[in-house]
């Protein structure tokens, strides 16, 4: 086994899981599931059936991620935030072949105890809020917070507040990367 699972971690049939990976206490990874290189899936967490998450992505304790999840490359999920996959749940009503899809790509991270509605993707590098509820497809780089989610700036890869001169360019304290502010889009300067 090129993955560590704890003892009282549950995986079922058909999921496959990349090299590094680690899954602690309570987890529980449903059939079919497919999971990266070194992820790291934090204590109580479910992983549904046919989720998929890339390589890196750092899932923090008492997170649910649902059939129609996907999360990219070097995703980070805090502790307790929440996805749903229906928009309309009831008890008695089977809605089992109406989950929609929700991407969340490369480098985003969510908050401690955001909420993410169904169906609306998460873009790069982008920074959810802790606490955040997401109602609508959230741009690459985007800062959001609130309830409902609103965007207050931008952020950097690496996770600084982007402030844009008067020529729509911003640099990353931390890691000197350049960025164009543009038609309210970001893009990083290479």
């Amino acid at each position: 086994m090129s993955y560590f699972a704890h003892e009282t971690a549950v995986i079922d049939e058909g999921c496959v899981i990349g090299e590094g990976t680690k899954i602690w206490h309570f987890s529980h990874v449903m059939p079919n599931c497919t999971i990266g290189e070194r992820c790291n899936i934090g204590q109580n967490v479910v992983v549904s059936p046919e989720v998929k998450l890339g390589n890196n992505v750092k899932i923090q304790n008492n997170v649910s991620l649902y059939t129609g999840v996907e999360c990219e490359d070097d995703v980070f999920l805090g502790p307790s935030m929440v996805f749903t996959n229906v928009t309309n749940p009831r008890s008695g009503v089977n809605r089992r072949d109406q989950y929609s899809k929700t991407v969340v790509k490369k480098g985003a991270s969510i908050g401690a105890n955001a909420t993410i509605v169904c169906g609306h993707d998460i873009g790069e590098y982008a920074f959810i809020g802790a606490g955040a509820v997401v109602t609508k497809t959230i741009p690459a780089f985007a800062l959001v917070v609130g309830n409902p989610a609103r965007q207050i700036g931008w952020m950097s890869e690496y996770g600084h507040r982007l402030e844009f001169d008067a020529n729509g360019l911003a640099i990353c304290p931390e890691s000197a990367q350049e960025y164009k502010l543009e038609n309210n889009k970001v893009t990083r300067i290479k």
